[in-house]
């Protein structure tokens, strides 16, 4: 779950900020150590982490190569979130494994750097485990009317899987992940039964229903929030943010920024009973 932090407009997520705290002191200590030994810093402080990186972002991209294949374009566009750290991690611990085997003199400051960086990592990560909510939150208690007429109350939809999108159409990434989901809500079993929501956040109704009416959104799934009420409420100003409830109306997990088919998909494999690929 995507744990962020707010500085004004700008938003953060905890776990980037633990990345590069990390990186930075990993690199501090292979660049001393390599100092002390009479060495200068080499291109491993920065071949190593661009080797993890890749690495990490292969091995998401291979998990979901099915819908990568029909955009290959879009494993370049990291705004997705997607990245498979574990596979990240085992590409550097192989790459000093090779700096062993070679002799490298750059070989223990390089261990040492990536011993901080790993060390650093696991403890953020912990932390941040440690410190989350113990209690999952429910579907909040909040109802707005769909372009339909209709009124939709969040907590009456405990029962089955929920996808609230809050977003805007002044927004550029909610307007880029608009089709992704609308074709994910489209091509869904009959046994995932995953209701989509898009809930507008502070525009006038016109100027939803047209834009809803371009993207072929249906218009009972589009909600009103003219005050911007939901988000709000649950603490979520940045835009897009997407919430992920199970059958229990329990949330599983939260994507602040920008979905794409891969990591929407990662994402409903938490709530439809259904495992990733």
């Amino acid at each position: 779950m995507d744990r962020v932090l707010h500085l004004g407009p700008l938003v953060l997520p905890w776990m980037l900020l633990v990345l590069l705290g990390a990186w930075q002191l990993g690199t501090m200590v292979h660049e001393r150590l390599a100092a002390r030994r009479g060495l200068t810093a080499g291109p491993h402080g920065w071949r190593l982490p661009l080797v993890a990186l890749i690495a990490a972002r292969l091995g998401f991209v291979l998990r979901y190569a099915d819908l990568y294949a029909s955009a290959p374009v879009a494993v370049l566009d990291i705004r997705d979130g997607g990245w498979s750290p574990w596979a990240g991690l085992g590409a550097a611990l192989l790459y000093v494994a090779l700096l062993w085997l070679r002799r490298s003199p750059w070989r223990q400051s390089a261990t040492a750097g990536l011993a901080t960086f790993a060390g650093v990592w696991l403890l953020g990560w912990g932390v941040l485990q440690a410190t989350a909510p113990r209690e999952q939150a429910a579907l909040p208690s909040w109802q707005g009317v769909a372009l339909d007429a209709r009124t939709v109350a969040l907590p009456e939809l405990k029962g089955q899987p929920v996808v609230v999108n809050l977003w805007a159409s002044w927004c550029p990434p909610c307007r880029r992940e608009m089709p992704v989901m609308l074709q994910a809500r489209e091509a869904q079993s009959p046994q995932s039964q995953v209701r989509f929501l898009w809930v507008n956040q502070g525009e006038p109704p016109e100027t939803v229903a047209r834009f809803a009416a371009q993207q072929r959104l249906p218009a009972a799934d589009v909600l009103l929030d003219s005050a911007g009420q939901l988000g709000s409420a649950l603490g979520h100003k940045a835009l897009p943010t997407t919430l992920f409830y199970d059958r229990q109306g329990r949330l599983a997990a939260v994507r602040v920024g920008e979905l794409s088919a891969a990591t929407l998909a990662q994402h409903l494999a938490l709530i439809s009973g259904h495992s990733a690929p």
